[in-house]
């Protein structure tokens, strides 16, 4: 038998299995990517996310971030999916445990696999990270958070009621959703469901000391503290740049502190995206009341007594 088709043979089968061996090198290439370090933390959520540099040369159909109590998340336990396709992506991680240390990793995932970022650690806020509210008068559902002893509506109160004086923001309805209804004082002095009231001056100190400011700062006027309205606030996206936050404890509390505006009596809005004004049920010893201002320019919370009732504020919703 001839030895040359015998070599021919050899040729052809080596040429096949190293195309083979090239062909499963390209199929096993998974993503490249790393984890973002996390931010805004609060008792119950996170931001993280990541940076896929390197697709694997086939288009990555999912990413995201995992996290667990274990050192080494994986895509079994909790995860979240935040798009496709290479380059860096935000991840809102939530319904975490108060006062708890959690890992987690980036993962992209291609046709080859799945690839995980390197792991990272962070510790929940202390205290509760509450639960929900349906409003029966609506069926609205609202997210609270308790912070010391009081549990908080943990979003601003977007109840219409048949009576009284209320707006949306610039006469819009497409913000209520995310910043509430704007009330007049009286109105806003029974607007809560029941189980839930206005909260009083003074229940808006033992918020703010519960967070870290000291009495004497608590009863003082005009901006006092140092950086509990950074605390209180939520939703970087929402509010303008400034000192506000840039704090590196922006968002810490879960109470989600909104820039929703204000609404003048003469029917003039302003300041939705730098400014959040709540009531108390507190009156003033002139014609106005006690309420809490929040602005980007500030890291620490505003008290002062308005010299009229007739504005419109926000409303935050405090427990029985």
């Amino acid at each position: 038998m001839s030895i040359f088709p015998l070599l021919i043979m050899g040729v052809i089968l080596a040429f096949a299995i190293s195309c083979d061996k090239d062909d499963s090198n390209e199929q096993e290439k998974v993503p490249v990517l790393s984890t973002t370090e996390a931010t805004e933390i609060t008792a119950n959520t996170a931001t993280s996310g990541g940076n896929i540099t390197d697709d694997g040369g086939t288009t990555v159909t999912i990413r995201g971030v995992c996290w667990s109590t274990n050192e080494n998340p994986t895509i079994d336990d909790n995860k979240t999916e935040d798009g496709t396709g290479a380059g860096s992506f935000t991840s809102s991680v939530t319904d975490l445990e108060p006062n708890t240390t959690y890992y987690l990793r980036a993962y992209a995932t291609n046709i080859a696999g799945t690839a995980y970022g390197s792991a990272i650690s962070f510790t929940t806020q202390e205290g509760s990270s509450g639960s929900t509210f349906t409003d029966p008068r609506d069926d609205k559902v609202y997210q609270t958070v308790v912070i010391g002893n009081q549990e908080w509506m943990a979003e601003n109160l977007a109840y219409a009621p048949s009576s009284g004086n209320y707006w949306a923001y610039d006469n819009d309805d497409t913000n209520v959703e995310t910043y509430g209804y704007l009330y007049d004082w009286e109105t806003a002095c029974d607007v809560c469901p029941d189980g839930w009231h206005l909260p009083s001056d003074e229940e808006w100190k033992e918020l703010e000391m519960a967070i870290g400011m000291p009495q004497a700062e608590a009863d003082a006027i005009i901006w006092r503290g140092t950086n509990e309205s950074s605390k209180l606030a939520g939703n970087a996206g929402l509010w303008a740049d400034g000192a506000l936050v840039n704090d590196e404890d922006f968002g810490t509390s879960g109470f989600t502190a909104l820039p929703g505006g204000s609404r003048y009596g003469h029917g003039y809005f302003d300041f939705i995206g730098y400014h959040g004004y709540w009531w108390s049920a507190t009156e003033g010893s002139t014609s106005g009341a006690w309420y809490r201002v929040m602005n980007n320019l500030h890291s620490n919370v505003g008290r002062s007594e308005i010299f009229s009732k007739e504005l419109g504020f926000s409303v935050r919703c405090l427990r029985d």
